[in-house]
């Protein structure tokens, strides 16, 4: 028998493979030898990701069970946070790519522009028909105030520095 850790270096190998069925089989192993080994859950949703089995409330509750036994990873709070933007939970993608912004000072401006390309992209298409003119100069003041906020300027800043 395999322990967990062994089955998260498998299954990590099978992710950089795009094995997902097999990543997904690994990390499922991991979190039946150590059910608090909050990497495993982590690896499971990212793997469920490439299988189209799982609703998307299954695999968001094993990104949340993995910040729950780890809240100060910012990288699966960045996980969660794509994903969050992918199935159009715009405010919990958001707060999530925010909280890890706060953890990983270094890196906030990857999390700020990434949540800004990303929002203004994919909002359109989840909004669809709710799409209107009004709303689509929201979303566009959202994004821009996340990229102002990468580059760390405020608006007074940036329509300063464009009429220069």
């Amino acid at each position: 028998m395999t322990d967990a850790s062994e089955e998260i270096e498998a299954g990590e190998r099978s992710l950089n493979r795009l094995d997902y069925e097999g990543a997904f089989r690994h990390f499922d192993a991991a979190i039946k030898e150590d059910p608090k080994n909050p990497q495993a859950y982590f690896g499971k949703a990212e793997a469920a990701l490439g299988l189209n089995q799982l609703e998307a409330d299954e695999i968001a509750k094993l990104y949340k069970k993995a910040l729950d036994l780890d809240p100060k990873n910012p990288q699966y709070l960045d996980g969660y946070a794509s994903f969050c933007l992918d199935i159009g939970h715009f405010k919990e993608a958001e707060a999530a790519f925010n909280r890890a912004a706060e953890m990983d000072e270094e890196n906030a401006p990857f999390y700020f522009v990434d949540f800004a390309i990303n929002y203004f992209r994919k909002a359109p298409i989840v909004m669809g028909q709710y799409m209107d003119d009004t709303t689509r100069r929201l979303v566009a003041k959202k994004s821009l105030d996340y990229v102002l906020k990468a580059l760390g300027m405020d608006k007074k800043q940036a329509l300063e520095f464009l009429s220069s």
